[in-house]
């Protein structure tokens, strides 16, 4: 798999909610209501993620996640990072 231009990964962060570019990665960070909200919401991920066979890093501290996405396999962000972010913000959409 190719990573993606430059400017195809801006397009991309321009139709995302919340996502920025950190070198070589998306990331995003969500804060929740509690520790227990952001542990359900990582665990939504975590079934979305094995559904795509692309596994993000996520960190939790209390009620904050950031989720990291990358292509390690490509040395760089690809589609597949772009798609997931978008199932994640569909996670959090109200």
């Amino acid at each position: 798999m190719e990573t993606l231009e430059p400017a195809a990964v801006d397009r991309a962060l321009a139709t995302l909610d919340g996502w920025q570019r950190d070198g070589d990665t998306l990331v995003r960070e969500l804060r929740f209501d509690g520790f227990r909200d952001a542990i359900a919401f990582i665990n939504r991920v975590a079934d979305l993620a094995d559904a795509a066979d692309h596994h993000p890093e996520l960190t939790n501290v209390y009620a904050r996640v950031v989720v990291r996405l990358t292509t390690h396999d490509a040395g760089g962000i690809t589609s597949k990072d772009v798609d997931l972010a978008r199932a994640v913000d569909e996670v959090v959409a109200p």
